[in-house]
């Protein structure tokens, strides 16, 4: 039962008064609208850095991964296998992040995550290419059988070292 003494105004809703003075209503948008978002908002082919010194020079990095792996895949016979197994999988694994690490600069993919340090992350991607590079040459080298494609895979590897 309600009794008669209840405040005018009030009959069991909301009013539509504000306790802010100024307000029409309580009921005020308090988040902001969504907007649909692009998949590839934010993406753009950067050509600056593919005609910097580093693209050029991560550009010639992949080429030659390449060529090393093309070459090192034309060996059709092989006794001791290891050294063309060791470099068969350093060629591709350069090839490969190296050219992952292409694309997220060139594609400025590298501003999106900004918690990892790139610099770095290529500096040490460099280094560690660098050094198994010279590895595997030198493994391949005391293994081989003086093939045409043994030879090329070293001395091609050999000349990005230097």
């Amino acid at each position: 039962m309600r009794s008669s003494e209840e405040p005018e105004g009030f009959d069991g809703e909301a009013s539509n008064t504000s306790m802010i003075s100024g307000a029409s209503s309580p009921y005020q948008t308090t988040t902001e609208p969504v907007h649909s978002r692009n998949v590839f908002g934010g993406i753009r082919c950067d050509m600056e850095y593919l005609k910097s010194h580093f693209g050029i020079l991560k550009v010639v990095e992949v080429v030659l991964s390449l060529i090393a792996f093309i070459c090192i895949e034309t060996i059709m016979m092989c006794s001791p296998c290891g050294g063309v197994y060791f470099f068969e999988f350093v060629s591709c694994s350069a090839f490969v992040v190296t050219g992952v690490l292409l694309l997220i600069f060139t594609l400025n993919l590298h501003t999106k995550v900004p918690h990892v340090n790139w610099s770095l992350t290529d500096l040490i991607n460099t280094a560690a290419s660098t050094f198994f590079f010279v590895l595997s040459s030198l493994v391949l080298a005391c293994m081989n059988h003086n093939t045409g494609a043994e030879i090329a895979a070293v001395v091609s590897r050999q000349n990005r070292a230097v």
